[in-house]
């Protein structure tokens, strides 16, 4: 709209100040270079200009997107902790997760407490739970806590930025799937909290880093107790990890909450 003005302000100004004998071509130069100037004032804004969601950012004829991994590619050797929905804050977990960074009722959304020990398979025993059991923690939160909104330059790293967006105070991480690896056998989870210990570690979440330092062998990735169980390890264990898309996620006891 703003252009739409200009050019026409420009048109204006033309008939004042120029004869009527080819006006029209100059007005078509003049046209073909504000539009040339928009263009080019649209590519500079494109962190901003709100994008439809589901809208492939490829289509909307803006600079192209810098991301630090492209690719879904493995993280090999990382150190997985064991956490779940409703454990309490203590020592070596100083945040309770009744909460998650992006619900403030994970532990009634989730449908109950998801006790480590008192399974029945791979769910908690006394309830069927209402998101899936298999889920697992990052340590890279989206929103920025101090704002509300989401980061900024978010869209520059996470590769399915704009395919997901849906306002600019909504996670795009919360729900993605996520494969675990150990041993050949791999766990399809999907990311519902922030941690272990960091929730900035963009370098290794999304680009090539291993995981900042911290006093759990580094650990760079929570799981919850249904991971735990379908890939038989325990806390402290290596495991390899990647995003994946929901058409890559295999069948598997984590089905019924695909959908």
């Amino acid at each position: 709209m703003k252009c739409d003005l200009m050019i026409l302000a420009f048109a204006i100004a033309s008939v004042h100040s120029v004869n009527a004998v080819g006006l029209s071509g100059r007005l078509a130069d003049a046209h073909e270079a504000m539009m040339d100037r928009c263009a080019i004032g649209a590519a500079s804004m494109e962190s901003v200009l709100p994008r439809p969601h589901g809208v492939d950012v490829r289509d909307l004829g803006l600079a192209r997107y810098r991301v630090l991994d492209p690719t879904y590619r493995w993280r090999d050797r990382i150190t997985a902790t064991v956490f779940w929905v409703g454990e309490e804050a203590r020592p070596g977990n100083p945040v309770s997760n009744d909460k998650s960074s992006w619900d403030p009722y994970w532990q009634q959304t989730f449908g109950g407490f998801d006790a480590p020990d008192a399974r029945n398979g791979y769910l908690p025993i006394g309830f069927y739970p209402d998101q899936s059991p298999f889920y697992v923690a990052l340590p890279f939160n989206d929103i920025d806590p101090s704002t509300g909104l989401l980061r900024e330059g978010a869209d520059h790293y996470i590769p399915w930025y704009w395919e997901d967006y849906r306002g600019p105070g909504i996670t795009v991480c919360d729900g993605r799937w996520v494969a675990i690896r150990y041993n050949g056998k791999v766990c399809y989870a999907q990311w519902r909290d922030v941690g272990p210990f960091r929730t900035d570690d963009v370098d290794y979440v999304f680009g090539q880093n291993r995981p900042l330092p911290n006093r759990n062998d580094d650990a760079g990735i929570d799981v919850s107790p249904a991971v735990r169980d379908f890939l038989a390890i325990k806390s402290g264990a290596k495991v390899d990890w990647r995003f994946v898309d929901d058409e890559e996620v295999a069948a598997g006891p984590w089905d019924a909450w695909r959908y």
